[in-house]
Formats: C-alpha cells, structure tokens, sequence
C-alpha cells in the first residue's frame, strides 16, 4: 500500500541558496539511490557517526536504503554534501512522517575540521527548515515540526541543534532483554492462545497468502487509539503506516499480533504488538518491538504482559538470544517500570530534538 506521495521539493537548487555557504569546490545536492557506491559511503558515514556518538555502531546498508531507495523516496527526500574531490561528506534525509510531524536526519562526516563540518551542517540545517515549509504547506498547516534524535552524550550534535534553534524534549530509553531456550514454554503457543478472557494472536493471513486488511486495520486502530496521549502522538493514515512499517529492514508479518477481549459474542481489539527481525553478523538474531499499544478500557488486563511474553516465546522458539525496545523515560504509563520488571536493561539512551517552523 502507498501513501498519498511525496510533497517535498526534489530539486536542493529551489530550496537553498545561490551560496549555502560551502567552502570553494563544493556541492550540495541530491544523492543518486541506485549508485552502490553512495549507499556504501552513506552508511560509511551513518556507521562512524554511531561509533563516536554512542561507542558502537550498528547500522546497515539496508538502513540507508530506507531512506534512499525508490520505494523510500516515496515520503522522502535526501541531500549530500561533497567536498571537491566529489567524496560525500554530509548527508541529511527528511521523512513526511505524519501531518505536522518531519523527521530528520542529520550526518557529518566525523573526521572534517570543524569549519568545514559546520558549513555542512548549516547547509543540512537549512535544506530541512526548507522542506518543513514544503511539505507544511501541502499538508495546510501553519507550523511544521522537525523532529530528529541525537546520542545522549553527541556534544558535537547537540551543540549544533542547539545553535539552530532545537530544544530538547524527550529522552529514550533503549533496552535489551536476554531470551533463553527455555522460554519457548512462556505461553502455550506464539500463535494463538488464551489467558484471563483475553485472547492473543498472530494477524491472520488471506487467501492469497498476505495478511488480512481487517486485522492490519484493527493494529492501525488500536495503536492510533493507544498512543492519543502520548508525547508527539500524530494522526497518521492506514496506507502511511502501512508503507512505513514494511520499509523496516526487519519487517515480518509473522511479527504482528492482537490482543482481543473475549467478554462479548464478538472478539473487541483491545492491544498490539508490531515486532521486527534485529539480523547480527556475530551470533544469533534478535526480535525488537517496534510497538505495543493497549487501549485505556483494556489496561489492568494483563493485555501488555501477555503480548511481551508472546513476543519473547516467539524469540526463544526462533533461536533468538534477546528482544529489544525502546521506552519513553517520562511515559505516562510507567511502561518502563513493566519492562524492568521483566528483565530489560537500558544499553543506551537517545533523545528527542524538536523545531517548530512557520509555513
């Protein structure tokens, strides 16, 4: 499913200036996804900017893809700086990620000078405040927000944002959990069972072997009614969330569950589970919840346990070693204090940066 299209401007010429500003030589200008060459050099730079920001890196060539790839652009756009002997030296990528919502991100190359890596980072800064204008306005808002992350201690980041107007605004807890053999047994089956008049399980799939629109719809739902107040909650469509889910290199049907209360005749979605594939080179894989939302009327059901069990049996009996998540440090829930209960521990901590940008 697609969204409704890309409404940023694909020409940097139309939204920066005559001189953005770079030193002699060089460029800005829009990275060509299809080259091999620069989706290597882009996730070079992603990967050394992970390693000095948070000690490790982690990112893949298919994590650049979702930004650059034809299927990507479809809610994307993307801008690089090459210095003159044509090297890609910076590298930003805006994402339409909901009506009033743009994501950002925001990479220099972590060994330039430091006039030279402001340059392009003033040049990034001020192709992003551009397309929150662009696309502020074909959506018919009259402010847009650039909402993009940073690594707890990245001072060279946050010193940036700083000087561009940013405020910190929320910070994130990333958190692992071991998953052991044994753990297979947590529920009686992944798939489907019962607990407390609460039923759990997989979306279903249609005939033609993909998964049921109604179930898709009923996870869209019930995470658009979860998450209404929570921090930077933002309407988003079916068919945009849709899209943006099976971009996720991890991305698995097979990853997606409901929780149904079983009070009435009909089955009532009351939570959701969208978990991914985490792939690593050194052992085995690992699963990531990439969204757990349970609806107020539900809450004090043990709906989230049973969907956090769920996942983690689905781990163990798939060979996995660990689920990861992430949680808001400030949730109103108090999520965090169920996931420590259940093992996770934070590995380490990113926040949240925020602008808001008059169409």
């Amino acid at each position: 499913m697609d969204p409704d299209g890309n409404r940023f401007e694909s020409d940097p010429a139309e939204v920066l200036p005559e001189d953005p500003g770079l030193p002699s030589g060089w460029a800005a200008e829009a990275p060509d996804g299809t080259d091999e060459a620069v989706v290597a050099r882009l996730t070079e730079l992603l990967r050394a900017h992970e390693r000095v920001a948070r000690g490790w890196a982690g990112a893949s060539e298919d994590d650049v893809l979702v930004e650059v790839s034809e299927r990507g652009l479809a809610m994307r756009e993307n801008l690089v700086v090459r210095d003159e002997a044509g090297e890609i030296r910076a590298w930003g990528s805006v994402h339409d990620r909901a009506a009033g919502r743009m994501l950002y991100v925001h990479v220099v190359d972590r060994d330039l000078p430091g006039p030279a890596a402001s340059a392009c980072s003033d040049v990034l800064f001020t192709w992003a405040e551009a397309q929150a204008r662009e696309v502020g306005a074909a959506r018919g808002r009259a402010v847009q927000q650039i909402d993009t992350g940073a690594f707890q201690d990245d001072e060279r980041q946050h010193g940036w944002l700083e000087g561009r107007g940013f405020e910190r605004v929320r910070t994130w807890w990333q958190m692992t959990r071991p998953v052991s053999a044994g753990e297979a047994g947590l529920v009686p089956d992944p798939v489907d069972w019962e607990r407390g008049g609460v039923r759990f399980r997989r979306v279903g799939t249609a005939p033609d072997g993909m998964p049921d629109e109604q179930d898709l719809r009923a996870v869209h739902d019930v995470l658009e009614g979860a998450f209404t107040d929570h921090f930077n909650s933002a309407e988003e469509t079916f068919d945009e969330f849709i899209h943006r889910l099976e971009e996720d290199p991890g991305h698995r049907w097979d990853h997606w569950w409901l929780a149904e209360l079983l009070d009435g005749d009909v089955p009532e979605a009351c939570g959701a589970l969208v978990g991914t594939v985490s792939e690593s080179a050194s052992g085995p894989d690992g699963s990531y919840v990439a969204y757990l939302g349970v609806l107020g009327s539900a809450r004090g059901r043990g709906v989230a346990t049973g969907l956090l069990h769920t996942i983690i049996a689905d781990a163990a009996a798939s060979g996995r070693d660990l689920v990861g998540l992430e949680v808001d440090a400030d949730s109103p829930t108090g999520a965090h204090g169920l996931y420590t209960s259940m093992g996770w521990q934070t590995r380490y901590v990113t926040e949240s940066w925020h602008k808001d940008v008059r169409v």
